[in-house]
């Protein structure tokens, strides 16, 4: 994986993990925090996927690096909402 690889890599992480923040309805958190949250739902969401038998949608190959755009949508929208209902904002 190249350089420009790795920051495609990135950009494409941020997107779904800012899509993602928004349907879990969380807006705390800047870019880096999108990045990790895009990581975070690729891994939820494809274990997710994987263990409900369910076939791999819209992914695509960064680098010779797998990301599932749909399933890290859908991990990180379920992880925000989980820390969501344990985490309170404060008033």
């Amino acid at each position: 994986m190249t350089l420009g690889d790795f920051i495609v890599l990135l950009i494409v992480a941020g997107l779904v993990g800012s899509i993602g923040r928004a349907i879990g309805g969380s807006t705390r958190g800047g870019c880096l925090v999108s990045i990790a949250l895009g990581f975070v739902g690729a891994a939820i969401g494809t274990w997710l996927a994987r263990r409900l038998g369910f076939p791999d949608i819209l992914s695509i190959n960064i680098g010779g690096t797998h990301f599932p755009i749909v399933w890290a949508i859908i991990g990180s929208a379920l992880f925000v909402a989980v820390l969501g209902f344990l985490v309170r904002e404060r008033p």
